[in-house]
């Protein structure tokens, strides 16, 4: 019998492979659990760590917990993880803070431009045997926009980077970063979506920040401005966002995340301007390899009693 069990609470990767063979180092035996509350509840009972992705963590599973010391998610945000309750329970819980910062960046500057670049209106109407710009005007010059950035941290820093290259001006709120050399002008948030041309949105989510875009702060942006959410789908309100939306009282808007997910189409369906993905943004073959890597080793770490690289802290 191994050492120590770890349990994935809910696999969503082609293979556990990547956190097994780190496990089988300290002689850790890794089990999957099939993502079901009880299904988790009872494999994890007696487990010494969890591996977790979209499962809920709550009190609930947390005070089933006998043996756990850790609680490490593959992802960025832990808003399905009850902190206090694992803290109560003296439960480590780690996440992986850096792992897709490349690909959440271009994705979401990827769904700017094709905004902005009206892409996925010229394609339509090339399939219909349309030409020319007339039904696709007004495009506008991209090095005359402001980009408001919401929530300022690695991704956001990363898509600051390319829109920079590409002339953009750029703004941004965040009430946890200070001014500093190379960082854009912080404003307050009422300004930011005021004059913005371009709102990204980039923010943890939390009790301060759910429901943050709703139908008043919508009512405040730009009637020709875009919104792009890459972050967390309940930062905004959907259907404040497609009422606007539908009344063209904004040009457009790019989600990757939403409030539940999947998605229900009959939702969006026959909204204009309106890119949707399917929660991909933080997707590529190396990203999943390291966000794996990242998570089993801080299981190792505090299975060894070392300090994790990334603690998440109330």
């Amino acid at each position: 019998m191994a050492r120590y069990k770890v349990v994935v609470s809910d696999q969503v990767f082609p293979t556990v492979d990547v956190e097994r063979e780190l496990l089988a180092e300290i002689d850790a035996g890794l089990e999957v659990a099939d993502g079901t509350f009880e299904g988790v509840a009872g494999l994890a009972a007696d487990a010494d760590a969890i591996l977790n992705t979209y499962f809920p963590v709550q009190a609930d599973l947390i005070d089933r917990l006998s043996r756990c010391r850790i609680i490490a998610r593959y992802g960025i945000g832990v808003d399905n993880v009850d902190l206090a309750a694992a803290e109560r329970a003296g439960i480590i819980v780690t996440n992986v803070p850096d792992y897709s910062v490349e690909e959440v960046a271009a994705h979401a500057v990827a769904l700017i431009l094709s905004l902005l670049r009206r892409i996925p209106e010229a394609d339509r109407l090339t399939r219909a045997g349309g030409w020319g710009i007339e039904r696709l005007r007004p495009i506008r010059r991209i090095s005359e926009l402001t980009f408001g950035l919401v929530g300022y941290g690695r991704i956001a820093r990363r898509a600051a980077d390319i829109l920079t290259a590409l002339g953009g001006r750029l703004i941004a709120h965040d009430p946890f970063v200070a001014a500093a050399p190379g960082v854009p002008p912080l404003v307050a948030l009422d300004e930011l979506v005021a004059t913005s041309n371009v709102i990204s949105i980039h923010a943890p989510l939390t009790d301060g920040t759910r429901g943050l875009f709703d139908a008043q702060l919508l009512g405040r942006m730009r009637p020709d401005a875009i919104l792009v959410n890459t972050s967390r789908g309940p930062l905004v309100v959907l259907d404040d966002l497609l009422a606007a939306l539908r009344d063209g009282r904004l040009a457009a808007a790019a989600l990757d995340v939403f409030d539940r997910e999947p998605l229900d189409p009959s939702r969006i369906e026959g909204v204009p301007n309106l890119l949707v993905t399917p929660h991909m943004a933080y997707y590529s073959e190396e990203s999943l390899a390291e966000s794996q890597r990242k998570a089993a080793t801080q299981v190792i770490k505090v299975l060894m009693g070392e300090e994790p690289d990334y603690p998440v802290r109330r």
